[in-house]
Parts: structure tokens; sequence; C-alpha cells
């Protein structure tokens, strides 16, 4: 079972987390759904440092 971090959606399967976002904060691995990923781009952007952008 995999649970996004942000809304707590859930899918039984590896292969439907395909579209989401995954992201590694203060060592800890976080997965995001794609509806929450396109919700959130803008923030999660601003995070990245500008090389990265």
């Amino acid at each position: 079972m995999v649970t996004c971090d942000f809304c707590g959606r859930q899918e039984p399967d590896e292969a439907a987390t395909l579209t989401w976002t995954t992201s590694v904060e203060n060592g800890r691995h976080r997965r995001y759904c794609d509806t929450c990923s396109r919700e959130h781009l803008r923030a999660m952007e601003g995070k990245l440092d500008s090389e990265w952008w």
C-alpha cells in the first residue's frame, strides 16, 4: 500500500503510482499523488535550488 504524504490517498499497487512525485526531505522519503503534485507544483519548485531549473 502506497500513501500520499500530503492528502493520505492510498493505492494498493506500486504501478498505480507511476505519476506520483517523490522527494527526500530531511532524509525521509516522501510521496505525493498526482493530484497533490499538480496542485502544489509551484511550492515544490520553490524549494529547488536554482541549478535545477
